[in-house]
């Protein structure tokens, strides 16, 4: 391999394989000030703030350091007179862009600057463009961009509609500098910080590290023919016949995506949506449908990353401030990933011989994956799919949706079954209106997928969050 010897500002190096001026002056202790860089997304050059002189052939030019690579007989210099000037302006413009930002008053009184000579709209936001980027780039969701010109340009989601597409991973706003991204109502990123407050705003209960706040842990069965004891079937309906909801949002088979979410308010539409999908949908759009309908009382039935998002939604004040008098309940799923459908039923069929959109019924028990067609089930390892997993699934910490009023699925309960955790009064009386057999759960067996979800979760954030505390990061 070609070794390359260069300069940075007094020292002399010699490295092996490409790598940038940044990343080379930062191994010898040279500091380059940057707002936009992190060690495991692609350079962007963004705010420029990393600007320094090179020299090449004799001739001089200023570049950005993150993401010019050092080549043979590169001269660097960091802190020339016109480099110092570069970054003192940028860091004006920024100061009077977003005044109250911790960050940037703190870059500004490195370079001694005080007031700005300018006066700018007051922002949170400096265009960096690390939300999108780890948006796009680890977590595979690309929830959010940067979108128009000039002095319009901003990051939103699309539209500045309401995201149908964010899950609340919270990586957007664990590597934003600033405030900024914790000022959008659009997106729902949810931090370990964000749990705790949520929980304890609108749940009720002990707290448990594994399971989260609940009052109540019991395995449930009824005679409705549903997924593993029918609970949640049995809860719409209940609620529906009892005034409880005005309308329930459920998931109906579809056969090119495998399943979208529906507003249904009669019990036919309930019966309908028995069993379980494990393809992630967005509740964004029917909600709103139902809403606009004039329905107050709403029961969702979705997964912990949708879960997420109807807290986060439930935080920022936008149902009651668009449509007073609402109630939203939520019961959560356990969840240890969803699929790509695409891919999921390209490989079933390749694999199986069945075509999943044929299927009577299909689960996930002990580890395996069920299809059963015809009196018949097809079975395999549920690491057999983990290629055919969601995007962003990976970055999702929550196996129990443990901010739902009643989170539930078949782990740790009796073959039949449904386990149910009770996370809020709303939950409880649900439950109370109801009659069903009840049965002990396996509680140990619950954690044990909890803690494999958390720590598969945690690998895959590890990237992320040793770029922040190693420094090498902003």
């Amino acid at each position: 391999m070609t070794k390359s010897r260069f300069r940075i500002d007094d020292h002399d190096m010699e490295l092996d394989g490409p790598t940038t001026i940044l990343e080379a002056a930062r191994a010898i202790g040279i500091h380059i000030p940057t707002l936009c860089y992190h060690p495991a997304l692609e350079p962007f050059g963004a705010c420029r703030l990393c600007s320094v002189e090179i020299e090449k052939d004799g001739r001089k030019r200023i570049v950005t350091a993150c993401n010019y690579p050092v080549i043979n007989g590169l001269i660097v210099k960091t802190n020339t007179s016109e480099v110092i000037a570069i970054r003192k302006m940028i860091l004006e413009l920024l100061v009077a862009r977003c005044p109250t930002e911790k960050r940037i008053r703190q870059l500004a009184k490195e370079y001694d600057l005080d007031e700005p000579r300018f006066e700018l709209e007051d922002e949170k936001c400096i265009l960096c463009g690390l939300c999108t980027r780890v948006c796009e780039e680890l977590v595979g969701i690309s929830a959010i961009n940067v979108i128009d010109r000039g002095v319009e340009r901003k990051v939103d989601a699309p539209y500045h509609e309401l995201s149908e597409d964010c899950i609340g991973c919270g990586s957007c706003a664990i590597i934003c500098p600033t405030d900024a991204i914790r000022g959008m109502s659009n997106i729902y990123p949810v931090t370990s910080d964000d749990i705790k407050e949520l929980e304890d705003r609108f749940l009720v209960g002990v707290r448990n590290e594994d399971l989260g706040t609940y009052s109540e842990l019991i395995a449930g069965r009824t005679s409705v023919l549903g997924q593993d004891g029918g609970m949640v079937t049995s809860i719409l309906v209940s609620g529906l016949m009892r005034n409880i909801f005005d309308a329930a949002i459920v998931v109906l088979p579809r056969e090119d995506s495998g399943a979208e979410a529906v507003v249904v308010d009669e019990v036919d539409g309930v019966m309908r949506a028995r069993g379980t999908r494990y393809v992630r949908v967005s509740m964004i759009s029917p909600l709103k449908e139902a809403l606009r309908n004039g329905k107050k009382r709403i029961a969702v039935v979705c997964t912990p990353c949708q879960v997420r998002v109807l807290r986060k939604l439930q935080s920022y004040g936008y149902f009651n401030e668009k449509f007073p008098d609402i109630e939203i309940t939520i019961l959560g799923l356990f969840c240890f990933e969803s699929f790509d459908y695409r891919n999921l039923r390209a490989y079933i069929k390749k694999t199986k011989g069945v075509d999943i959109d044929n299927a009577d019924k299909i689960q996930i028990s002990k580890g395996k994956y069920i299809v059963s067609l015809g009196g018949k089930d097809y079975t395999c390892n549920v690491k057999e799919l983990e290629n055919e997993s969601s995007v962003g699934c990976q970055f999702c910490n929550d196996f129990v949706s443990r901010l739902a009023d009643i989170s539930i699925g078949s782990v740790g309960s009796p073959e039949g079954y449904s386990t149910m955790i009770v996370r809020s009064d709303k939950g409880r009386r649900l439950l109370d209106a109801m009659e069903f057999d009840k049965a002990k759960v396996d509680r140990d067996e619950v954690i044990k997928l909890v803690r494999l979800k958390r720590k598969k979760a945690e690998k895959n954030f590890a990237e992320l969050m040793d770029g922040l505390t190693s420094g090498l990061a902003i």
